[in-house]
């Protein structure tokens, strides 16, 4: 699948010179209406975006915030926002027209649910209010549920922590040529400002508040490489823990002693509202207090169904030991979602079942020799029901399942068995875990494989790993899907060369990582900017080793 028409990054960040002189309010009978009180500049400073992407529609987001790191800066009244979809650059073939609230009590942030589009097809779409105009930004339709798609290609990321380094992957990943973005998780985070790290959180702690969510999200969108990637491609986002505490577990903290349960919950309830108001989500994942919908499902015509998980809000408690993580009643999806996926992959139809999926389902030791230690925030805590949907995986019902993972700001590659302990154990699915955007900082791979390549050697479901920075975009076609890391040079800078590192294959019909390829190394290069970390995975920026 290829976009035929490409946008350039001065369009899609600016709204190009012809648009910018276009008249800033169009008739009323073309379907707009005119909005005749001021207001402050700027007003679409955290730029454009979609997602959510149908055979006949998608969601179309911005948020007007002048000021993004005070509240938004905006007056507290309703503002219509006009916006369009076209099939042209130049908006000379507009597709759609009409007039959106950007409401006060979702600070401002618009969510149009286009309907009445063309199957497999790019469209241009801007927002227009009080005279001033948006970026363009560029989306795609899904194909038709019949259809029978030859090729699909995506890229998949996660965990930007603005602190850790700069978007330089997103430089890169907004000019791939792609059909949709999957962000897996950690869209923000929550932390403090951090001396040592190369750009400062606003705010003077963590967020608890709804406002504090919000300046956290804006400032997250203020990045320009970010606004690039989003305005390139529909993303399908989900959220892991740094979205609102780290390790957070349904109505769990990561510090029970410190925060109260109702404290909890409030702060729970801000962090799910902000995030909708960030996101290009349907109003069907509106928050309700506690509740916020994100597992649903996207299907390629008959190629490719998309079943993207929710593993925080309905999980257990993280389990202390390990005979405690084989407990049979604790979960990670809860019995409703699990039922869901499980009907869903069994009915999907498609050659492949992709799962948008938040942390490690491959059994992760983390110690060298006999003994076993294991983070038990990820599915090597919920092994009871890990068994179980990797039985289902092995039954023959499910067609070529591969989990796309984040959150261990590493690449993991690895083949999927319901018994990682028993080498006969069959070989049920893939699993590849991408690295982070930014967290972690500069990598240093000699400490990683220092520490990790002797358990790789006692682990023979491992199949690649790395700890640089990156993303990972995927080519499926009816006989096999290639992943490519794309790794970059440096965080630590504003911009950083990028480089396909490794290709990693997977054959329809015979589960596991069939293949991976290592590309030679490159000539010894400068020294990266700024210091290099001996990055664990999930824990930010950690001490610089120099």
């Amino acid at each position: 699948m290829s976009l035929s028409t490409k946008i350039s990054r001065r369009l899609l960040l600016t709204g190009g010179a012809t648009v910018a002189t276009a008249p800033m309010l169009l008739h009323p009978e073309e379907g707009y209406a005119q909005t005749t009180l001021p207001l402050p500049a700027d007003v679409f400073r955290l730029g454009v975006a979609s997602g959510d992407p149908l055979p006949d529609a998608v969601v179309l987001w911005t948020r007007l915030a002048p000021e993004p790191l005070t509240g938004g800066g905006m007056p507290a009244r309703n503002v219509p926002v006009e916006w369009e979809i076209a099939e042209d650059e130049r908006f000379t073939r507009r597709r759609r027209t009409g007039v959106a609230p950007a409401r006060p009590e979702l600070a401002h942030s618009v969510h149009v649910d286009v309907r009445g589009l063309r199957p497999d097809t790019a469209y241009f779409y801007r927002f227009r209010t009080g005279g001033q105009i948006s970026p363009v930004g560029r989306t795609r339709t899904a194909p038709s549920r019949a259809a029978r798609p030859r090729a699909l290609r995506f890229a998949f990321a996660s965990c930007q922590d603005y602190q850790a380094g700069f978007y330089t992957a997103y430089q890169h990943l907004a000019a791939e040529d792609l059909a949709f973005v999957a962000f897996l998780g950690d869209y923000i985070y929550e932390g403090p400002r951090n001396a040592s790290a190369a750009r400062q959180h606003e705010g003077t702690g963590e967020p608890y508040t709804l406002e504090q969510y919000r300046n956290r999200h804006g400032q997250y969108k203020t990045d320009p490489d970010l606004q690039a990637a989003h305005a390139a491609f529909p993303w399908i986002v989900t959220f892991d823990d740094h979205e609102v505490d780290n390790n957070w577990a349904d109505e769990t903290p990561q510090d029970p002693a410190l925060q109260t349960p109702e404290a909890f919950r409030a702060r729970r309830i801000a962090a799910f509202q902000a995030y909708y108001e960030h996101m290009p989500l349907r109003r069907s994942s509106l928050p309700r207090r506690l509740d916020l919908q994100l597992y649903r499902r996207f299907r390629y015509g008959s190629l490719a169904g998309v079943h993207v998980l929710d593993t925080r809000q309905y999980r257990s408690d993280q389990p202390a030991t390990l005979a405690d993580a084989q407990h049979p009643a604790l979960t990670m999806t809860g019995p409703q979602q699990e039922k869901w996926l499980v009907d869903g992959l069994q009915h999907s139809g498609t050659r492949w079942n992709v799962l948008a999926n938040q942390v490690m389902w491959a059994q992760n030791d983390r110690q060298a020799g006999p003994g076993q230690t294991f983070d038990f925030d990820n599915w090597d805590g919920y092994r009871a029901q890990r068994r179980r949907l990797l039985e289902f995986f092995g039954s023959g019902r499910v067609d070529n399942p591969v989990v796309l993972t984040g959150d261990r700001h590493c690449t993991w590659v690895s083949d999927l068995r319901p018994d990682f302990d028993d080498v006969s154990s069959p070989i049920v699915g893939a699993e590849i875990t991408g690295t982070s955007i930014t967290s972690g900082g500069n990598a240093n791979p000699a400490s990683f494989h220092a520490t990790y390549d002797p358990i790789m050697a006692e682990s023979p479901h491992w199949r690649y790993i790395d700890n640089q920075r990156g993303y990972v975009v995927c080519d499926l076609s009816r006989t096999e899907m290639v992943s490519s890391l794309r790794l970059v040079d440096t965080v630590w800078a504003p911009t950083a060369a990028v480089r396909t590192e490794a290709r990693f294959t997977v054959e329809a019909g015979r589960p596991g990582i069939a293949d991976v390829f290592v590309a030679p190394a490159p000539p010894p290069a400068a020294r990266p900017a700024g210091p290099t970390f001996d990055t664990q995975d999930d824990q930010g920026v950690l001490p610089p080793r120099r």
